[in-house]
């Protein structure tokens, strides 16, 4: 669809995103709601999903409230940096190139990636598997960073997108190949509903290398991350965690 310098685009989202005044019991949460079950837009304009509820839950156990603040995934950790926002509850991964940045919160999940393309297409997800063809992956996530670390230097077109609807919409209707998500993402958000008939998962699934999924934090915050990390780990001692997780999944969510 498009290609944006990282650096314009950032700065243009911090820019555009809109300020947000902070209450002192306030936590400003930032998050992308357009990948179901994680993060979705409820048609009364709410946000919802396994993110949301997590964070509701820590939110209430550190004595703060979460207010939720909309924004495209790759405008998350300069939102964070400029202070626009307290954190990010949009199932970042934890990369080691990401922790040179922010901070995270404790492990919250962990998932696989997946490839998905048309069912019968001889691909596989690898370099050789995919030299002259189209995959699609959401702009300033770790999708893009592996398919253009290991798949573009081999000949494989990699079209990011600032939304993984944009991705979907396109792989839809032909315009890429293929496109690299989350599994469950990839499942619950598209292969299982009328849009993703005739689409499957594409050979195993991909380690990104990532140590799972946190709330980003800045790095200066060390005692919000100390409650928050405190927090989880009593929501998962407590059966808490699971009493959630078990809402949208039917396996363990935590991993090992």
């Amino acid at each position: 669809m498009f290609r944006l310098s990282s650096l314009f685009l950032a700065a243009a989202l911090v820019a555009a995103a809109p300020v947000h005044a902070k209450d002192a019991d306030a936590l400003r949460l930032g998050i992308d709601p357009g990948y179901p079950p994680m993060d979705v837009k409820t048609p009364d304009g709410h946000v919802a999903g396994f993110d949301v509820e997590l964070g509701d839950e820590i939110c209430r156990r550190i004595a703060m409230r979460c207010q939720w603040v909309e924004l495209e995934f790759s405008g998350m950790i300069p939102a964070l940096q400029a202070r626009k926002i307290d954190g990010i509850m949009s199932s970042m991964a934890i990369t080691d190139k990401r922790m040179k940045q922010i901070a995270f919160s404790t492990k919250l999940f962990q998932f696989r990636s997946r490839l998905i393309a048309k069912q019968g297409t001889p691909l596989t997800a690898s370099a050789q598997g995919l030299r002259g063809k189209r995959v699609g992956v959401q702009s300033g996530s770790q999708f893009e960073t592996y398919a253009l670390k290991n798949w573009q230097p081999g000949g494989v077109e990699v079209v990011s997108y600032q939304s993984m609807e944009g991705v979907l919409n396109d792989l839809t209707t032909g315009r890429i190949d293929a496109a690299l998500l989350g599994s469950v993402e990839a499942e619950h958000g598209f292969l299982k509903t009328p849009h993703g008939a005739g689409f499957a998962f594409v050979g195993e699934p991909l380690s990104m290398g990532d140590h799972g999924v946190g709330m980003g934090l800045r790095q200066d915050d060390t005692a919000l991350k100390a409650k928050i990390d405190k927090a989880v780990n009593d929501m998962r001692a407590d059966g808490t965690y699971q009493k959630i997780a078990r809402k949208y999944f039917d396996f363990d969510v935590y991993g090992d």
